[in-house]
């Protein structure tokens, strides 16, 4: 294996920083598909990077306190899924309003609707679940989108409280918050008030 592949390859897996998880199609634009595969496995042997599935890896977040690499990120997991295998993919309420920080509650399974196959990984003391659905229900031209909309769809009307709201306003920046406003005007009434408020600088009351 030439050398210069392997510094290319880890020097991009530094970039994302700890916590990124990432498979071989991360990488397939530039190499060769024995490149990186002979590349992953060889860091994942040196213990540079840690193998969580079936060709999914991650570069480990180190826990300053335990002294060891902390578990694997699990919204992270979903998304090096999702794009390994093109599915779209929408965290579950739960998820979603914990992903958010709407939420301290640490979910028992992060769950995601997908349009692939329903799976389940057990993934260091942790569950992961997608369930299928339709393409037509987990898309959204961003990601940010469903997520904000999932999550206030959980939430309910009712406890959109001012101060979650306010919570929720500084996830995004507000060139994210203009494309999500563009992204959601055929969503339920109220949530798309919400979050036309957030794109358009209004105060929560």
């Amino acid at each position: 294996m030439c050398n210069s592949i392997r510094s290319k390859i880890l020097s991009r897996i530094y970039g994302h920083g700890g916590g990124w998880v990432f498979s071989s199609h991360d990488f397939i634009g530039d190499f060769r598909r024995y490149e990186i595969d002979q590349t992953l496995s060889s860091l994942a042997k040196a213990g540079d990077i840690r193998r969580i599935l079936r060709g999914i890896y991650d570069y480990p977040r180190n826990s300053e306190i335990l002294k060891r690499p902390v578990a694997p990120d699990l919204s992270e997991v979903a998304a090096a899924l999702a794009r390994k295998f093109n599915w779209n993919i929408l965290p579950e309420g739960n998820t979603a309003l914990n992903l958010l920080g709407l939420s301290t509650q640490v979910p028992a399974k992060y769950i995601y609707f997908s349009s692939g196959p329903s799976r389940t990984y057990d993934i260091d003391g942790q569950t992961l679940e997608l369930r299928k659905k339709s393409s037509r229900e987990t898309a959204m031209r961003h990601p940010e989108s469903m997520l904000v909309v999932h999550a206030l769809k959980t939430l309910g009307e009712t406890y959109a409280t001012p101060e979650l709201i306010a919570r929720l306003k500084t996830r995004y920046s507000a060139a994210q918050w203009r494309k999500i406003k563009s992204d959601t005007t055929t969503v339920t009434g109220w949530i798309y008030d919400i979050i036309r408020g957030m794109a358009d600088g209004e105060e929560t009351t």
